[in-house]
């Protein structure tokens, strides 16, 4: 490791800063003057970011996740027009940050899965394709390409589509889920021996409904765009998928969500598939949101609805203290009601929700940063800061387009 490069160093999205300065230090061990060294010495700052109340230090970047829904978030509003510049700018980031060749180790030792025409977490010198990741690079990819070129820039080529729609179907399991970063190897009594007291499933992969519908979205606009392209197997994966989440609906509507928090989370994944519009697995999904929407208009779950199935074995949603509203979870939930086509139905809860967010939006065009949304292993939170600003732009920018169809 001591003679490594930063991305050979750091191989996977789980690393902590702590590895990373082991890894610096190392290298400093083995040659202070080095060009393993320097490298890593340069990278440092990429780790540090100032919040509202200070200096943070994260362990690993989320840049080409955020940018992915940032890049909807703004489609959506149809002001494409007005930000065309923002637009091309994050259309060469997704472009540069496509994985464009295996590491050698996959042809040398075997021990990675394919990640060429995958996307990372976080930018491309990362090196490890995550299947959620890798499908809403391919949705923007696909979303820039049905733009002017004028507007965006160059679309990205056929070919690296293509690889994008290999490693997403490489990716599926037997049930038709699909886990994070490579295919399940292990069964799942091996969780029983998980040493780690307040992790949970860290050990082996699993499948997420997040990842299985981030697949299932990007499959199914690529196959109308493309449909000359593994047909068959593409929409073979799809409906397995579909079923998939089907079957893990929870017998009030809604979904579990691993990466979010965590009912709210889910069930706009598992909603935001589309492919079963109108269905009863739909309607449960949207009297499940319903039925949570607070007095305000806004919805607001804890954190402890992700703890307690850890600790407790509760499968319970759990408002926050106070019954407080989220923008973020509240944008969730109404982008789920109108993609469903609650709004057509009845607008009334859709219209008390989108109030909120426009009366919380601050004098600057900021939205206030609340509590944590993101979650991991069960009970550990993470810190997404653009999402404060994200969702509430997505959600009245899905208001806008839903009403002027309606």
């Amino acid at each position: 490791m001591t003679s490594s490069s930063f991305s050979d160093a750091v191989p996977n999205q789980n690393q902590s800063i702590l590895i990373i300065v082991m890894c610096l230090i190392a290298t400093w061990v083995d040659d202070p003057t080095g060009d393993a060294y320097k490298r890593h010495l340069a990278r440092i700052p990429d780790y540090f970011w100032v919040a509202e109340d200070g200096m943070k230090m994260q362990s690993f970047g989320c840049q080409m996740w955020d940018a992915a829904f940032v890049i909807q978030a703004i489609i959506s509003s149809n002001l494409a027009e007005e930000y065309g510049p923002t637009l091309k700018k994050s259309h060469d980031f997704v472009k540069s940050s496509q994985i464009r060749d295996n590491p050698l180790e996959i042809s040398v030792k075997c021990t990675e899965h394919t990640s060429k025409g995958g996307w990372t977490f976080s930018m491309q010198d990362q090196g490890l394709q995550v299947s959620d990741c890798t499908a809403e690079g391919l949705k923007v990819a696909l979303l820039y390409s049905q733009m002017s070129q004028e507007l965006v820039g160059e679309k990205l080529e056929s070919g690296c589509l293509y690889d994008a729609v290999n490693v997403i179907l490489s990716l599926q399991s037997e049930n038709g889920g699909f886990p994070a970063w490579e295919p399940r190897r292990a069964y799942s009594w091996v969780e029983k021996f998980n040493p780690i007291e307040f992790f949970e499933d860290a050990l082996i992969e699993r499948d997420y409904v997040e990842c299985t519908s981030s697949a299932i979205q990007g499959l199914v606009l690529f196959k109308k765009l493309h449909p000359g392209h593994r047909i068959q197997e593409i929409q073979s994966c799809i409906s397995r998928a579909v079923k998939y989440i089907h079957d893990r609906q929870n017998p009030d509507g809604s979904w579990h969500g691993c990466w979010g928090i965590c009912y709210t989370y889910g069930t706009w994944f598992a909603v935001c598939g589309k492919t079963y519009y109108n269905s009863p697995t739909l309607r449960k999904a949207c009297a499940f949101l319903l039925s949570k929407q607070l007095p305000d208009g806004g919805w607001g779950e804890s954190y402890l609805s992700s703890v307690n199935i850890l600790f407790c074995l509760i499968y319970e949603y759990t408002n926050l203290d106070g019954n407080r509203s989220n923008l973020v979870q509240t944008s969730w939930a109404l982008i789920s009601l109108m993609k469903a086509g609650q709004a057509k139905v009845d607008s009334t809860p859709v219209k008390r929700g989108i109030r909120l967010l426009i009366n919380s939006q601050m004098e600057e065009g900021d939205f206030p940063q609340q509590e944590i949304t993101g979650a991991f292993f069960g009970n550990c939170i993470l810190n997404y800061s653009s999402y404060r600003n994200i969702f509430p732009i997505w959600a009245l920018g899905e208001y806008r387009r839903t009403l002027r169809c309606a």
